[in-house]
This record gives structure tokens, sequence and C-alpha cells, in this order.
């Protein structure tokens, strides 16, 4: 079979990159079985109809929003949850939002479906392959590739506890305990957990818990299987691979042993597997880290597509806590024009503080402490050394933004979908948590249950009780979920918003987030009030507000959300 110059040039730079990460002899060795792999993925049909619809390359615009959800988050009896998933987003939200990320949907023994068993399965409590390909027909799909660790359940850890040779290199061990003090932890477990084997007690990296047992990616073969996992996503109507605690994966004793220089070759090898067999698709980095560490993901352009705006969750929470949007504005002016953020507020982990390291004070952080524990949320924390530093906070947003000892509070709903406008106003790719679209409040029981403080923000909702409460014209996720859908709606419809467009930040006054968006010819400024005050902007007297439709009187109410043209 011929095989075009861009595909021999992408074997080369494949080859060289294994060269970097391994040698040249495994380099030379692995790249005829990578190529063979690649070839017979390229033959799917799904992949091959893809590559012709988007003509071989990403594509992305203003329509495009994805929902972040677990795959049984909405429950339906005598139902499954993927089929109850997709029937609630063709009845109510329709085409508003045109991506979906379902969270891990593979069997799992614990961490909400971060601990996998079988990568290529889907759980049979939440449905089938076929019923992840319909959905991934009516929305670009978004799939998690765990791949810095699997489930203690899975077959390759049993097989390793077995003694099967083939096995014993997958995963990182020692005779004794030993002592890491410089590894990043994330987690207040152990590093290493104790496992009974066929070779006698051995020692087994776990960076995130006991039943999440890390890969060796020093053994080729591990990186080999890792990058079947990807393609067979790809394969069954993925189009976006969420690289899970991507910043882990390669280890280096006695260093950090996260963000190393291996991790980001790893990442580079992926973009161009994905280029040979589906230009289409694309990659996103989950790399919590401060702001640096995280976009050092874009590379220079040969790795990730998107990265999480990690900061933006924090930042955002800060501005309605001080009244003050100077620190969205500061890293907005400073952002990289080039760089695609995938923009969140919430997600099935709490609101992570580590992106706002170097942004906000210690002192601020520590207000954001106060005010989850005030708003009767919880706080994780991480060990460095001897002592614990906060680390998320695990609370639903809006609980976070609005009192919850406060239900009278007129304003609340105003105030949180200001929150959220500043998401879907900035320049990226918006995600949106299911229960931030629903305005879910914070679930004790769940808690309370599992002893798990990140489930107070994963409910899992009956369909009859939720579709009762959207009926509720006076209940709140009525309101959250209507005012959302507009907002998405008209976000979809303005070319300004386009995630290639320009963006310029425009300083007004503190508490105001100004951001002037252009595409082409279409330009508008977006303007979210973070405060309860009313703000003079005589300037902008007699602009066009697109949102109300009417002329702009010259004055941000309150918790204001406006995008004026001149």
């Amino acid at each position: 079979m011929k095989i075009s110059k861009r595909r021999v040039e992408l074997i080369k730079q494949i080859r060289n990159i294994l060269r970097i990460i391994y040698s040249k002899q495994i380099a030379d060795e692995l790249i005829g079985k990578l190529k063979n792999m690649m070839d017979i993925y390229s033959k799917n049909e799904l992949i091959r109809f893809k590559r012709k619809r988007y003509k071989n390359q990403p594509v992305i615009s203003e329509k495009d929003s994805i929902l972040i959800t677990y795959a049984d988050n909405i429950q339906k009896k005598g139902e499954k949850p993927l089929v109850t998933l997709h029937h609630f987003l063709k009845r109510y939200v329709k085409d508003v939002i045109t991506g979906v990320h379902i969270l891990p949907f593979f069997p799992s023994s614990s961490d909400g479906g971060f601990a996998v068993i079988d990568y290529k399965k889907v759980d049979p409590q939440f449905g089938t392959w076929e019923d992840i390909r319909r959905i991934a027909k009516d929305y670009h799909l978004m799939v998690d590739l765990v791949l810095n660790h699997v489930s203690s359940k899975s077959k390759w850890f049993q097989r390793f506890l077995h003694g099967d040779k083939r096995y014993l290199n997958y995963f990182i061990w020692y005779d004794k305990p030993i002592e890491m003090p410089e590894v990043f932890r994330p987690r207040e477990t152990p590093l290493f957990t104790k496992f009974k084997t066929a070779m006698g007690d051995k020692y087994v990296w776990t960076t995130f818990s006991a039943d999440q047992i890390d890969l060796n990616y020093r053994n080729p073969e591990v990186l080999m299987r890792i990058i079947d996992v990807l393609l067979f996503y790809i394969s069954q109507g993925a189009e976006i691979i969420r690289l899970d605690a991507v910043g882990y994966i390669w280890k280096e004793p006695h260093t950090s042993c996260v963000n190393l220089a291996k991790t980001h070759q790893i990442v580079k090898l992926f973009r161009r597997v994905l280029q040979y067999v589906a230009p289409y698709a694309m990659l996103l980095t989950e790399a919590n880290f401060p702001y640096k560490e995280n976009i050092a993901y874009f590379g220079e352009g040969d790795e990730a597509h998107m990265v999480y705006q990690f900061s933006l969750p924090p930042l955002v929470l800060d501005a309605f806590l001080r009244k003050d949007a100077s620190k969205i504005q500061w890293i907005t002016k400073r952002t990289r024009p080039d760089l695609l953020f995938f923009d969140f507020l919430a997600s099935h982990d709490g609101i992570g503080l580590l992106g706002a390291k170097g942004i906000l004070t210690e002192e601020q952080i520590e207000n954001l402490v106060e005010l989850t524990l005030k708003h009767n949320g919880l706080v994780s924390y991480m060990k460095r050394g001897d002592k614990k530093e906060p680390y998320e906070l695990n609370i639903t947003y809006f609980d976070a933004i609005n009192d919850p000892n406060n239900p009278s509070d007129l304003l609340q709903i105003q105030r949180f979908m200001a929150s959220q406008a500043i998401m879907l106003f900035l320049k990226g790719v918006p995600g949106i948590y299911i229960h931030s679209l629903l305005g879910s409040r914070n679930y004790y029981e769940g808690v309370k249950k599992t002893g798990i403080k990140r489930m107070i923000n994963r409910q899992k909702l009956k369909l009859v009780e939720l579709e009762e409460e959207l009926k509720d014209k006076t209940s709140i996720r009525h309101q959250v979920f209507e005012n959302y859908l507009k907002l998405l709606d008209f976000r979809k419809r303005v070319r300004a918003f386009h995630p290639r467009g320009i963006k310029k930040v425009i300083d007004i006054d503190k508490r105001l987030v100004s951001i002037e968006r252009k595409m082409g010819s279409e330009k508008i400024l977006a303007i979210i009030n973070v405060s309860d005050e009313n703000i003079p902007m005589s300037d902008y007297q007699l602009y066009f507000d697109l949102i109300s439709r009417t002329l702009f009187d010259g004055v941000a109410e309150p918790y204001g959300i406006y995008a004026l043209r001149e």
C-alpha cells in the first residue's frame, strides 16, 4: 500500500520520539509494530468516515461546548444509564451543547471509575459500546484515557501478583519499604502499598490509592498497549481523548516524579499517532498543577490540542468573594493568544487550588478555604513534608458562589449565572459539569455513606424526580437550567466567541470581567459584574446589548451579564 509523504514524515517523527524515550535499538524494534497497529486502526470504518467528514483536521467553533457527566448521573428504573443519558440530552439539551465527556464508564473498583479493571469494556451496569457509539453520533464524544494506573483488580495486576513473567515489569515495585519524600503527592495515602505476591511481599508504587497501581512506562510494552487503548477509543467514536493525571506517568526515583521531560515526549508521541490515524481527534491534558507547568503541555504546538484552565475555578470564586475580577483580567492578559484552553469551573473533582498558586496570595487561598467551610463544604489536603496544605475545595459550585445558609437571597441565580458566564465568554472551549447545568446543591448523604469528600458533588439523580424539579418554575434547578441553556444558545450564535478568535482585555473597573472578543469583522465587548453593586459605564452608553436585545443604559447591574456591540 502506498504511504503518503505526510505519513512517512510522521513515522520518522514517531521513531525519533521513541529513541528519546527509550533508545535507538528499542525504537527500531517498536516502529514496525506501531506502524502496523496504526495501519489497522486507519482502516476502521468509523475513523475513515470521520476523517472525510472533518477533512482530516480538528473542527472546533463558537458553537461547541462540552457537558461533563458520569454515565449514571441520571437514572431511570429498568433502563441502562447510558440510554437514559442519551434520551435526556436529546429531549432537554438538544443541540445547545455539542459535546459530552462521559467520565470513566469502564469496569472499575474505586475512585468513581478511575481505577479501571478493563480498558476495553463498558461496565454492563451502564450499557454497551453500542450505546456509546449512539451518543457519539449525536455529540462530540470525550473519553478518559486513565493512563497513569490500573485497578488492583485488573488482569494486568492480578497476573503480576501471580508471578506471570510478562507482567513483572508492568509496575514499579521494591522488595523492601522505601522512602521517597521528594515525590510530589496529591494524596495523604502512602506512596507504596505492600502486596502479597507469588514472589513474596512486594512494595508497589501507588500514587493515588492502594487500589490504583501505577504503570511502568519504562517498559515499552506498557506504552504500546496504552497506545492501542487510545486508538480503540477513537475507533468507538471518541473525538477528544482526556489524558487523565498525565503529569505523573513517567517516574524517576528521587525526583518530584511529575511533569518530567519524558512525560512530555509521550504526549508528543500520542499527538503524532492521532495525526497518522485520526487527524480530526484532539488530546486534552489533565495536569492539575500551577499555571506554567499546566500550559507546558501545549509544548511548541506539538503536544496537547487543549489543556484544562485549572486556574479558572479558584480565580472566579475569589473574584466573587472579594468583588474584584483583576486576577481574572491579569491571567487573561498573559495567556498566549494561540493557546486553546478547556475552560471549566466545576467537575467530578473539587475546586483545585494548585492552579491558583503564584496568582492568588496564600491569604487569598486561605480565604477560599474559609468560605468553603462557611458554605458547609469540605476541604481536602495534601502533604508537603511534615506540613499539610489545602489541595481541593469539595463543594458544588452553586453552593461555593452562594451561601446555602441564606436561602432567601434573591440574587443567587443571577450570581451563579454570572460566574458561569465568565467561563462561557473567555477564549476557549467551555466544559460544563452536569451538576452546574442543573444547579445542584451539596450532597451530604453521599459523603456520609462513603466517607469520600468528593461525593459532595457527585449525586446520582432519579430522572422522574429531576423532571419534576425542571417543570417547577420556582425551583433552583429549573431557573439555572433554563438560564444556562439560553446563555449557551446565545453564545453559539455569536461568531466573536470562536475559540480561535482574538481576545483583548479592557480595563474598566476591578469589579468587572471585561474582554473584547473578535472573529473576522464581528467584535463584541463581554462584560460580567462580579459584585452586588451598580457600576457606571458611561463610555458604553447606547451600545447594543446582544443578550437583552436592548440599548445598554450605561450601568452594569449587580451580577449583570452583557455582550455589547457598538
